[in-house]
């Protein structure tokens, strides 16, 4: 989109969506349509990781490619930054391949300097990998256009918690029965609502064991819960969700002296070896679990009479999903496929569906 947003002046910037000084996003208007901008956003992979994480070596030497980079040099360039930041997996070749056409912005058949610049400096930016490893998935925000590391996607989808419009300092002042007064007054009807849970658990799904890994919700609030206008489920910010191998690397070593010495952003948890005072490689609680800790307060209120009970049950049941995250692969199918297809049978056949 450079020559839009460079020469033509084509891209309408509109608001700042941001209160982060670090994170600049903006709504706009691009080719008619409604867009998110974002450009400028200090969220390397470890920034969220906490204070006192160090690049790796490996990824600052790759910072950029230097005149005289071959397009060979370049895809196997290309090939370690995703084995560094996804994992080693079979996959990543396509995903390399994905990565040089898109470079090829003028599709002239050749990745230039300046085009092999641009798509490296894009790569650094978390969510851009998140969203380019989950493009052909339904519920991650659809990338439109890029010009440097600058990047351009679907427009903000509805939010869902009518409080994440507030700023992040008067939230916790709101008294909780003003919380679900303002959850009951302003959120959508109760039917509407279920088929956003089921496409949030979808989402969920979509991250276990995906093409190109698997992924953490390392922030889990209905704030990131967002929807378009026929109430299909889209995830309002991907910064906060990470790829399995960043998660292990931050843990691999780690000085503990208890369990919350080996968190990852808010709430992606390990457990810390007391003997060894070092944090352990898996989390404890997997994104289903958190998610149901969510739904809990988003479907129980309104929910029909004759479904109270059981979905109180199921996500009761969801919630206490235990363990290691790795180990509860077959539980954590099952009890996400019962809660699906409980909200989809009371939904289904009608005009909510």
């Amino acid at each position: 989109m450079c020559q839009d947003l460079c020469s033509l002046h084509r891209v309408q910037w509109g608001a700042c969506l941001s209160s982060h000084p670090g994170q600049q996003v903006y709504s706009g208007l691009w080719q008619g349509k409604e867009v998110t901008i974002k450009c400028g956003i200090e969220d390397s992979l470890h920034s969220k990781a906490g204070e006192g994480v160090t690049p790796r070596r490996e990824l600052v030497l790759f910072d950029k490619p230097n005149r005289g980079t071959s397009i060979k040099e370049f895809r196997e360039m290309t090939l370690s930054f995703l084995k560094a930041n996804l994992g080693d997996l079979p996959s990543l070749p396509t995903l390399v391949g994905q990565v040089l056409l898109m470079a090829d912005f003028n599709k002239d058949s050749r990745v230039s300097l300046a085009e092999a610049k641009s798509v490296w400096a894009l790569l650094q930016r978390n969510e851009f990998l998140l969203l380019l490893s989950l493009q052909d998935k339904e519920h991650a925000s659809k990338l439109l256009g890029f010009c440097g590391d600058l990047y351009v996607t679907e427009g903000v989808p509805h939010g869902s918690w009518p409080g994440a419009v507030l700023p992040p300092l008067l939230q916790p002042l709101l008294p909780p029965a003003l919380h679900r007064a303002l959850q009951r007054w302003l959120a959508p009807a109760w039917p509407w609502r279920a088929k956003i849970a089921i496409g949030l658990l979808e989402f969920v799904e979509e991250l276990f064991h995906g093409a190109y890994g698997t992924f953490y919700m390392c922030e889990t609030t209905l704030a990131n819960v967002g929807y378009t206008a026929h109430y299909d489920f889209r995830m309002a910010d991907l910064q906060q969700v990470v790829p399995e191998a960043a998660v292990r690397r931050f843990l691999q070593g780690r000085h503990c002296e208890r369990s919350a010495d080996c968190t990852y952003g808010r709430d992606c948890r390990a457990p810390c070896d007391q003997l060894m005072r070092q944090c352990k490689g898996d989390l404890v609680q997997p994104n289903l679990a958190k998610v149901c800790e969510l739904l809990r307060d988003y479907l129980l209120p309104g929910a029909p009479a004759d479904l109270q009970e059981e979905l109180g049950r199921q996500l009761r049941t969801c919630t206490t999903l235990s363990g290691l995250a790795s180990q509860v692969e077959a539980h954590h199918s099952l009890v996400l496929s019962h809660l699906k297809t409980l909200l989809w049978k009371k939904i289904s056949n009608t005009k909510y569906s």
